[in-house]
């Protein structure tokens, strides 16, 4: 099983490093990401101008493009034999209506149009709270297992959070379950003639059984998605 390995948060974010010592654990894998921070980007592609690629190891590209490009042009040039891939880990929480503005989440979208499986990973964040990268990894572990072992849908891709608990709580219990349909809040502020977006995050409105809800509650959430 060979893996493509991308994100939003650019290739020297320590969540992509995390996720590879994971995916290793698997079966080889190949990165191609973005060359720089992109959260937030969506699934914006690349059409009109030149993707530069720059070679950052034997197995490894950062691009400059977005996240959707990147798995363009790894399954076009690159690498067209993998056949997952993998999204992450996002520094952030990427749920409930978040998947259609993440370019995290964006990635593996790409990936099922072109037929193949994807799995995008956040690590939804407390402020104050640093990531315990070994937890997080090992629950990155018990999902890859977990959903590897599972008959692939086409056009189905998955996302999954994993929650922010802290050091002593009892481990999290893996969840399926839906998105939450609510939007963030609209909140801005005015400053200087311009507008800062300031919602806040961690107040969020959020549906009993949702992913928002679950996650927030210290669960791992596991949604599939489907193209259409």
């Amino acid at each position: 099983m060979k893996f493509l390995l991308t994100n939003d948060d650019g290739i020297d974010a320590p969540g992509l490093a995390a996720l590879a010592q994971i995916a290793q654990e698997f079966g080889p894998a190949i990165w191609v990401a973005p060359h720089t921070h992109l959260s937030g980007c969506g699934h914006r592609v690349t059409t009109d101008q030149p993707i530069r690629l720059m070679r950052r190891g034997e197995q490894r590209w950062a691009i400059d493009g977005t996240p959707a490009d990147c798995v363009r042009v790894a399954l076009a040039k690159l690498a067209p034999e993998v056949e997952w891939v993998l999204s992450g880990m996002n520094h952030g929480g990427n749920l409930g209506t978040d998947v259609y503005h993440s370019g995290t989440v964006a990635a593996v979208r790409e990936a099922a149009l072109h037929g193949k499986p994807g799995i995008a990973f956040s690590h939804y964040r407390k402020r104050g709270m640093e990531i315990d990268w070994d937890r997080a990894r090992a629950w990155m572990r018990q999902v890859l297992v977990e959903i590897l072992a599972e008959p692939h849908v086409e056009g189905a891709f998955w996302n999954v959070n994993l929650p922010h608990v802290a050091p002593g709580e009892p481990e999290p219990r893996v969840v399926r379950c839906p998105l939450d349909p609510r939007p963030l809040p609209l909140s801005f502020r005015d400053e200087a003639e311009s507008l800062h977006y300031d919602g806040n995050y961690h107040g969020r409105s959020r549906v009993a059984g949702s992913d928002v809800a679950l996650c927030f509650a210290g669960h791992i959430t596991v949604t599939r998605l489907a193209l259409g």
